[in-house]
């Protein structure tokens, strides 16, 4: 596009960092503070045994070398698979022992996504997590208006709250489904509410590989042409069919993104019990094959482009078929999985605040919790769905969001590990107060109660008599009145004049260029 040509070349001349009157307006702007990516100081919980993992891995080779993984409707990636050296019958690819985990060594084991605010950068992998919202929900629910389909406001709604939730450090993608909007250019307006109402990381569309091309059009007006080739600016989701199907859909987003140097989350979707055997081992032997291949392909279309080995997994209601989240089989599997990746030298992504439950309630509490805190455990490097989540991903939900954005402060703290610095063992404090006395007046008390406690922005601790003259609000009204609040002060990022005009041109033009085409 020429508005594109033209917003390269006055980006080349300017540089990154934009005008001088975008930098003054920069200045006068209100700051909301981001947390920092969480670097872990504490340990993995490692559930298999070396023995366990080797059988899995072993077993995951020979399903790919006898077994194979089929590539619908995709002539150039049997091509390529078949130039690699792989048996190729058909749309099934049979890989032979070693070759995909060769491939995948070329992928690197932690890449910086760059966000439009370099403050705001992630770095993926390591010990390293980066918290991302709920992604893909066609519902929306708030205690005001129920459950209705998603919007584009609803979504424009959500990129703000996420821009001004502390905790979180990225943008997300389709963080609902804005159904107004027509299913071949809802994409066009979602990347520019990302871009423009919020300075974190972003994900790019992968409905289409026109779309997934549209994303880095996008980018290369945003960050510059050049930048985004040398640079990831973007993380997207490429989902597997499991079990172990490779469609042409998403493969052609994950060529266009690869071949561009941006970085894709290569997740099979299971369900237990239903596209995947009901043991843990089972699943792990499958969630490992479907990954390899992935994870090879991308190699194939460049070697050394960012990836992230993803798994999605629930289990299954064996009475509804319906599926079920924060189930100790599901934890199971996300352990194991980061392990097998740890192995691969690969960053992970996993768990989020997955739940069942139709409200914000004590079952989506609980559930969230459990998926939460075996996400930190398990090693995970980037986690999806990390807040607002609400029926199995069907709903995405104002108040859930809010108080999921909430207790992710929670990961940050615990992550942090145990201080055992001077400060830390106290020892004057411990001498001062003597036995039978108290801490609140010592001078260790009065010198670290600001920083001592983790606390929640959300969570009512007043006493019963305070919280009752207050209305007895419980926490989905705290909540909604959070939603209420954040988005009463947002202001949006600044943005270089220029950029924004030539990012809306594209929009228009690209949306001009196309009929509408009904989901």
């Amino acid at each position: 596009m020429s508005e594109t040509g033209a917003a390269e070349a006055k980006r080349g001349r300017r540089g990154r960092g934009g005008g001088g009157a975008a930098r003054r307006a920069e200045r006068s702007a209100v700051s909301f503070e981001t947390a920092k990516y969480i670097e872990r100081n504490i340990p993995n919980f490692e559930i298999l045994t070396e023995e366990a993992l080797q059988i899995i891995e072993t077993n995951a080779e020979i399903i790919l070398e006898e077994v194979g993984v089929n590539f619908v409707n995709n002539p150039a990636a049997l091509d390529r698979w078949r130039e690699a050296g792989a048996d190729v019958q058909g749309e099934r690819v049979r890989i032979p022992k070693g070759l995909a985990r060769q491939l995948c060594a070329s992928a690197p084991s932690e890449f910086t996504q760059h966000a439009r605010n370099p403050e705001r950068n992630v770095v993926i992998g390591g010990k390293n997590l980066v918290l991302a919202p709920v992604y893909g929900p066609p519902f929306v629910h708030d205690m005001k208006g129920g459950r209705r389909y998603a919007t584009m406001e609803d979504f424009r709604n959500f990129v703000k709250l996420g821009y001004m939730s502390k905790w979180l450090h990225h943008s997300g993608g389709t963080v609902c489904e804005p159904t107004d909007v027509a299913v071949n250019k809802r994409h066009l307006d979602m990347l520019h509410a990302h871009m423009t109402l919020s300075d974190k990381p972003f994900m790019g569309s992968v409905t289409e590989p026109s779309r997934a091309q549209d994303s880095v059009d996008m980018c290369n007006i945003l960050f510059g042409k050049d930048f985004v080739q040398e640079n990831t600016v973007m993380t997207s989701l490429i989902n597997i069919n499991s079990p172990m199907t490779f469609d042409d859909v998403m493969m052609g987003a994950l060529e266009v993104y690869a071949q561009n140097n941006q970085a894709c989350i290569i997740s099979p979707f299971i369900v237990g019990g239903a596209m995947a055997p009901v043991s843990v081992a089972g699943t792990l032997t499958q969630v490992l094959a479907e990954a390899l291949a992935g994870i090879a392909y991308s190699q194939l279309i460049r070697k050394g482009a960012p990836v992230i080995m993803g798994a999605f997994v629930t289990s299954i209601d064996m009475n509804s078929g319906a599926p079920t989240f924060g189930t100790p089989e599901a934890s199971q599997i996300t352990y194991g999985a980061g392990q097998l990746a740890r192995r691969l030298g690969l960053p992970y992504r996993s768990a989020g605040s997955f739940n069942g439950s139709k409200l914000p309630d004590a079952q989506a509490a609980y559930e969230t919790a459990n998926s939460l805190n075996m996400g930190l455990l398990s090693g995970v490097n980037f986690m999806l769905h990390a807040c607002g989540w609400m029926e199995g991903g069907l709903a995405a939900s104002y108040e859930k969001f809010v108080m999921d954005a909430d207790q992710l402060g929670t990961l940050h703290k615990m992550a942090e590990g145990v201080s055992i610095d001077a400060n830390a063992q106290a020892m004057d404090a411990i001498r001062e107060v003597g036995p039978g006395g108290h801490y609140l007046g010592c001078a260790h008390t009065q010198a670290n109660f600001k920083t001592a406690f983790w606390r929640s922005d959300l969570l009512d601790y007043k006493p019963f008599e305070t919280w009752a003259e207050e209305g007895s609000r419980d926490t989905i009204a705290l909540a909604g009145a959070r939603v209420e609040k954040l988005l009463a002060d947002y202001q949006q990022p600044v943005m270089d004049p220029s950029v924004n005009e030539a990012l809306a041109a594209f929009v228009t033009e690209r949306k001009a260029s196309m009929p509408d085409e009904i989901g």
